[in-house]
């Protein structure tokens, strides 16, 4: 067996026989047990009168500081519906065009003709409150590829609330989650409607995404050292083979 068929080999046995080992997950939020948030959550589900519509930027569903998974499982089943892209409706949307093209459909987003959500009047008993899901420059983006969303009625909410949710850096100052804008946005149209998430669950549920988050930078901190220690090797075996030759020739 020559050096490269050597390298080769023992390459191959590093390879472990076994996957590794996955962490146990929860079954409600899916999430790893050290890091579940579902104690956050209301302890019965909130059956609303009014329907949440997100239509969430595709770059937000792999973000693991995403708080609309909370939204979809705090709320009662189908009060909260999730489309994915970048524009919208798409074919793939299904019924979505529908509801954007109903009378009680009303999208919160700060558009220069949107009215404070405190002076929005209906006589509609409930409605579809649609929410782009996204950071703003994403959220603009969508807003202005998706001209169906100009024709609906528009709402914003004006608040003085600092958002509870320390773990991801708000833009500015009165920016919320999409978790606390949609439950700020339901007390509005609701009234006695339990707030979806307390001061004392954030912190929970920050302290876990922050164990988390920690958690992730050293894991890519440990791979990203054996990778450098598994090319300093190779290149260590490189050398020794390319001495060998050396010291064969001059022979």
């Amino acid at each position: 067996m020559n050096s490269s068929e050597l390298e080769a080999w023992e390459d191959l046995s590093n390879i472990p026989a076994d996957p590794p080992v996955m962490r146990n997950l929860c079954e409600n939020c899916e999430r790893p047990i050290v890091v579940c948030w579902c104690s956050a959550l209301p302890p019965n589900r909130l059956n609303t009168k009014n329907n949440i519509i997100l239509l969430q930027h595709p770059a937000e569903e792999k973000r693991c500081l995403r708080t609309a998974p909370m939204l979809k499982l705090g709320l009662a089943e189908n009060k909260c519906l999730i489309f994915k892209g970048k524009k919208f409706p798409l074919p793939k949307h299904d019924n979505l065009e529908t509801i954007l093209k109903q009378p009680n459909t009303i999208l919160l987003y700060p558009s220069k003709v949107a009215t404070d959500i405190k002076d929005f009047k209906s006589d509609l008993i409930s409605h579809n409150l649609i929410l782009i899901d996204g950071t703003w420059p994403q959220a603009k983006a969508i807003y202005a590829s998706s001209p169906i969303l100009h024709e609906v009625k528009q709402v914003k909410l004006i608040t003085s609330s600092t958002s509870n949710y320390i773990i991801r850096t708000q833009p500015t100052e009165g920016c919320l989650s999409t978790l606390e804008t949609a439950a700020e946005a339901l007390s509005q149209l609701e009234e006695k409607i339990p707030f979806m998430i307390t001061s004392s669950a954030w912190k929970t549920y920050n302290t876990k995404k922050e164990e988390e988050k920690r958690r992730t930078i050293e894991e890519n901190k440990s791979a990203a050292k054996r990778r450098e220690e598994k090319r300093l090797e190779k290149q260590c075996k490189a050398e020794v083979v390319y001495t060998q030759s050396d010291e064969s020739l001059n022979d």
